[in-house]
């Protein structure tokens, strides 16, 4: 989730940009909280995230790259969607484009029913304020921040006073147990504890749409475990996800999981219990998800 919002950062090198605060009245997900009302998008039909026909090419001393080749991807409001496929698949790529972080040379996305075809750069920071978090595998902290200070500063850059942003980092810290923590340095935290920092930057704003790439990339099995028990906590709790990863442990948490080669989705699987057009969920299991979880077996 993101720290600052400067201009879009490489992946791995520079802050994440930021998701907005909800109002002080309203109710936010998350364990501990109530669990958010059916949104009206929700009941309309409308999908929280919707991509049609992305590309995306890559030019490089070595020829063009063709990292994303005409994906179609919908993103209904509380899914979680696990992306699969080998390094260099193109998935990181395509989280980019969902996010805004860099722009497709064809296709369109829309949020909520939204184009967002004539964002400008500094539009789609503001949306990665409001309704998009984003966790990258290399944590992307602030180093010369304290744990409380990267937490903080998303929300009051999206307008929140210091009394509310302090209030929501006390309480995401609390439910990430990392309490103890707040006055720490990023360098003085495990790579776990750096992940889960993270995640709760990414929520501070409670957005609507948390993309994760890799979010478990750089840990060890413990630390892998603990991101995946937390991405399942929050999903239950309302939280829509799109989650990158090369890692089956971490696909498994997913209730929708696509297979991404070359470029495209080469196979696209629910499991278990999905979400209907107005919220609630439904039960589907196919014959390919059948499959793909003997596989992650």
């Amino acid at each position: 989730m993101s720290a600052t919002d400067r201009p879009d950062p490489a992946p791995a090198s520079a802050p994440a940009p930021a998701s907005a605060p909800a109002p002080a009245s309203a109710p936010a997900s998350g364990p501990g909280r109530p669990d958010p009302a059916p949104a009206a998008d929700d009941r309309d039909g409308i999908p929280l995230l919707r991509a049609e026909g992305l590309v995306k090419t890559h030019h490089g001393e070595g020829g063009p790259v063709h990292a994303v080749r005409g994906v179609d991807l919908t993103v209904r409001h509380g899914e979680f969607v696990a992306v699969t496929g080998p390094s260099g698949a193109g998935k990181s790529t395509l989280l980019h484009l969902l996010g805004g972080l860099q722009r497709p040379d064809s296709g369109t996305i829309t949020l909520d029913g939204e184009s967002t075809a004539s964002y400008s750069e500094a539009r789609w920071a503001v949306e990665r304020r409001r309704r998009i978090g984003i966790v990258f595998q290399f944590f992307n902290l602030v180093s010369n921040l304290t744990v409380a200070d990267n937490v903080e500063l998303p929300a009051l850059l999206a307008g929140a006073t210091p009394k509310q942003a302090r209030a929501e980092r006390e309480k995401l810290l609390a439910e990430l147990g990392l309490d103890g923590k707040a006055r720490s340095m990023p360098g003085e935290l495990s790579g776990g504890e750096q992940q889960r920092v993270a995640l709760a930057r990414a929520l501070v704003n409670h957005p609507r749409l948390l993309l994760a790439d890799e979010p478990a990339g750089s840990l060890d099995s413990k630390g892998t475990r603990e991101v995946m028990r937390l991405l399942a906590r929050f999903h239950q709790h309302g939280q829509t996800i799109v989650l990158v990863t090369h890692d089956a442990r971490l696909a498994s948490a997913a209730d929708r999981v696509i297979s991404f080669f070359d470029g495209r989705i080469t196979d696209d699987a629910r499991l278990g219990a999905t979400p209907a057009a107005d919220g609630r969920a439904r039960a589907r299991t196919s014959g390919t998800a059948r499959r793909v979880v003997e596989l992650k077996d």
